[in-house]
């Protein structure tokens, strides 16, 4: 059989359909009339595809025979290097501050604040030490002195294990909401259904979660003098709560609580927490917004804007969450360890034995239930019990602000040296 390619064909000679030698070479024949050879180019341009060679809008495949430039001007590497049309470079900026932020405040929430996080929950279970640390600069000055004392692992135990539960948290959150009709998002005009559904769709992730908080908050307040290095590892988070889960493993004391007592009031946290929080977040990005309309109702819209009144309201959302249920989170705190036999840094100050604190303590509480560790607490230590470790909690916020509005400064400062340049 004989081939259909032409004997001029090249492989380059391309040519599309806005040439205008494209169909020239097909004469009109009437019906019945001998064919005659026909040498034409062969046609082989592919389509355009969104997406292929990364094209952007408004922009058609080079073809071969394309003319030659202008002597002088820009060469075709000055095509492929400049910029996009459809992406000026202050779009970019724009995408850059934005991420650059949300960096900074995801590393400063997960990272940065860790050893806060860990002597805040030392200071709510234990319940021997006489200092409360309402304040930051006590806290501070404690968490210096453990650290000099024991070394920077500390202050930073527990940090992958906080991973894992908030992977857990997450992909319990999305398997929940695939298989039934608990939605996941809230959508712009909800329903009290839907409103119902979301926040049980939250109670009901913290369950899940719970036997792998409960093992991660003994990793971050166990001693690390105590701690055996050679047998740990970063899953046994996740082998610890399977264990609990199950009832199996090592036996625990006749203190421990089954995790059915603690069900309810877990729920109960994760709800409270998140209505509490996306509450305040709406409220300050709507006080943002009214107030950018009344003082600058004609003015560009500044990148930074875009970008970091959202997580200045979700900051501001989880720290007034947090502080309204300090007290809550406190008494689940010391349910969720008791019973497992943990020893916690001392955290008075003192870390000799020399007429001060000792240098680690167990913990050893026997509270029957929710209702009785809230009276218990109340009765012996007062309300200020409730908030041990307060100042840690000020100290984590007092730094996440902070790295926030430095980043916002450094990102306008480079902003603004890219307009000017």
């Amino acid at each position: 059989m004989a081939s259909r390619r032409p004997d001029s064909f090249d492989g380059l000679g391309y040519r599309g359909r806005d040439d205008p030698l494209y169909g020239a070479s097909y004469p009109v024949r009437s019906a019945g009339a001998p064919a005659e050879p026909q040498h034409h180019h062969w046609v082989t341009t592919p389509p355009d595809i969104p997406g292929s060679r990364n094209l952007y809008a408004a922009e058609r495949t080079p073809l071969h025979d394309d003319p030659l430039r202008e002597p002088g001007g820009p060469g075709p590497a000055a095509d492929w290097n400049a910029p996009p049309p459809g992406v000026p470079p202050a779009e970019q900026l724009n995408r850059f501050a934005g991420f650059g932020i949300g960096l900074v405040s995801l590393f400063t929430e997960n990272v940065l604040a860790h050893p806060c996080i860990v002597f805040r929950r030392q200071c709510q279970v234990n319940y021997h030490a006489h200092c409360y640390h309402l304040t930051p600069f006590s806290a501070v000055s404690v968490m210096y002195t453990i650290t000099k004392a024991q070394g920077p692992k500390a202050l930073w135990k527990g940090m992958g294990s906080t991973f894992i539960v908030h992977g857990v948290t997450l992909g319990a959150e999305g398997i929940i909401s695939e298989f039934t009709p608990l939605s996941r998002e809230l959508p712009h005009r909800w329903s009290w259904k839907q409103l119902a559904g979301h926040l049980l769709l939250k109670g009901l992730t913290a369950v899940v979660a719970l036997p792998f908080y409960c093992a991660s908050l003994i990793e971050t307040v166990q001693s690390e003098i105590v701690r055996d290095d050679s047998s740990a590892g970063l899953l046994d988070c996740v082998r610890e709560g399977l264990t609990r889960l199950l009832g199996v493993g090592a036996p625990h004391s006749r203190r421990l609580l089954p995790l059915s007592c603690l069900l309810l009031p877990v729920a109960l946290h994760a709800i409270l927490r998140y209505a509490i929080s996306a509450s305040v977040q709406r409220v300050a990005l709507w006080l943002h917004q009214r107030n950018r309309k009344q003082c600058q109702p004609n003015n560009p819209a500044n990148p930074l804007d875009t970008y970091f009144p959202e997580l200045a309201a979700a900051w501001a959302g989880s720290l007034v969450a947090d502080v309204v249920l300090f007290p809550l989170e406190t008494a689940l705190h010391r349910l969720g360890l008791q019973g497992t036999r943990t020893i916690i840094d001392a955290t008075d100050g003192a870390i000799t034995g020399n007429g001060g604190s000792p240098l680690v303590l167990p913990v050893n509480t026997q509270y029957d239930g929710f209702a009785d560790c809230l009276n218990s607490i109340c009765r012996k230590e007062g309300g200020a019990g409730f908030y041990r470790g307060f100042g840690a909690l000020v100290a984590q916020y007092t730094l996440h602000g902070a790295l926030l509005a430095a980043a916002r400064t450094l990102l306008r400062l480079l902003l603004l040296d890219g307009k000017t340049s």
